[in-house]
Order: C-alpha cells, then structure tokens, then sequence
C-alpha cells in the first residue's frame, strides 16, 4: 500500500478564504502554513519567468494576458511546493489550480493525485449564487471579455482536482474551518 499524503490543500477563486482558512486549520491542528502566493515568484524564477515580460502583457493585454503567460509557471510551482512542503496547511493561488490547457492539466493532477485532503473553497453549491458573491467580494475580475469569477468556478479543474468540497455562504470562517476538520483524513 502506497503511503499518503495527509497534507491539507486549499484550492478555490479569488476570495474564497482560503488564505484565512489555512491560518485557522494550521493554527487548530499545530503545523504550519505555506501559501503559494507568498513563494510563488520565487518558483516562477527557477523556469525563467521575465517579471519585464510579464508586467508588458499585462499593459497590452490585461490580465487575460498575463493569466495565461502565467500557466506554465503556475504548473511548476505546484509541482515545487508540494515537494518542498510537508506536513502543512497550503493554499494555492487562484490559478494553480485551473489550466485550460489538459498537459498542464494533467500534471498538475498527477502531482496531486497522492494528496487525500484536497478541498474546494466555493461559497456555494450554486454556481451562479458563488459567481454573484465573489463579485461581491472583489468587484469583479473580467478582461478581454473573460469573466474570472465565473471562469475560476465553472471550470473543470477545481472540481476534478478536489476531494472535497466545501461552501462558505453563511458561515464564520471558524465554521468553515471545523467543517473541513470534520471532512478531511488526516
């Protein structure tokens, strides 16, 4: 029998929580947390990401743009981290967990497939209602025409990648936290 990971991971759209979540779920079961916004540049780098590159795509094209320079990165980073990081609370960035292209789909699938507590932050079982509240939340997140709210919540990958769900609309972030603590296998 293979040995599994009981690391938690948090995946989910901008504003989810899981930032938030993963300070509580570190702090209640006493390991630490990662976030991958906090170490993701530093992995960028490694593969020869170009911040210069990167900041004249955003100008010319949006985040829609820069989104997508973004994708090979983000499928490295993912694979890094969780190599470097154990025992822990990690959250990922937005779109570390949504590729549109199925070969750094997979990948990234496969790096994650070993993991059992990976959980889905979405405010609710409606998709449209999640849509609703997360514009709410951040305003709304659409360039070129591409909704991201939307995209990052429909999208495949975040559900195809989770092992559980879990929906926030409603309740304190203590809540939320205890109903992944009551899901996941640690």
């Amino acid at each position: 029998m293979s040995h599994l990971i009981s690391d938690i991971i948090l995946i989910g759209p901008v504003g989810t929580g899981k930032s938030t979540l993963g300070k509580l779920l570190a702090q209640n079961l006493g390991i630490s947390q990662c976030s991958m916004d906090d170490v993701r540049l530093d992995y960028y780098q490694e593969i020869n990401y170009d911040a210069e590159l990167a900041q004249q795509i955003r100008e010319e094209a949006g985040f829609e743009g820069i989104y997508r320079y973004w994708k090979p990165f983000e499928a490295y980073a993912v694979a890094r981290l969780l190599s470097e990081h154990k025992n822990c609370v990690i959250d990922f960035g937005a779109g570390h967990s949504v590729f549109e292209d199925n070969e750094l789909f997979q990948r990234v699938q496969r790096v994650l497939a070993p993991y059992e507590n990976v959980v889905l932050i979405l405010p609710s079982p409606n998709l449209e209602e999640s849509i609703q509240i997360l514009n709410e939340r951040n305003g709304g997140i659409v360039s070129n025409g591409v909704d991201f709210n939307e995209h990052f919540v429909k999208h495949h990958s975040n559900h195809d990648l989770a092992k559980f769900v879990v929906y926030t609309n409603g309740k304190l972030p203590e809540e939320t936290r205890d109903d992944i603590l009551n899901m996941i296998k640690v």
